[in-house]
């Protein structure tokens, strides 16, 4: 069962979730920056929304299927760096930490994601 939806965004932008990531979740808008959709897809890690991931994944890295820990849970994001990924590039990347509690531990994950930008939607390539 996916975690419930919480008030405030995920992503940390102080936003409430419905009004932010959430809007991208549900399709009703698209991320504006690669960092945008760093933040999202980090947002849908949290929530449990596999699909938003991988329908936000680039075709040639994408797997079949994705399987989420209901174990893990996503407590804070932390952005490092951007490098392009502006709204007038084609690529991008974004470093970051992301901390989760799993089995009463804490645990952190520290990645740089690679993005292009493909006919105007942002996609997520790899980690680098």
């Amino acid at each position: 069962m996916p975690p419930a939806l919480p008030a405030g965004c995920p992503c940390l932008s102080g936003n409430a979730y419905a009004e932010c990531c959430g809007r991208l979740h549900r399709g009703e808008a698209r991320a504006a920056t690669a960092e945008i959709l760093m933040r999202s897809r980090y947002a849908a890690f949290a929530v449990g929304d596999a699909g938003y991931l991988l329908r936000t994944w680039h075709p040639r890295t994408r797997p079949d299927f994705l399987e989420l820990d209901p174990g893990v849970r996503w407590v804070r994001l932390d952005i490092e760096h951007t490098a392009g990924g502006g709204l007038g590039d084609t690529e991008g990347s974004v470093g970051f930490t992301a901390y989760a509690r799993q089995e009463g531990r804490r645990t952190r994950q520290h990645e740089v994601s690679r993005f292009e930008k493909v006919s105007g939607t942002w996609l997520y390539v790899a980690a680098v």
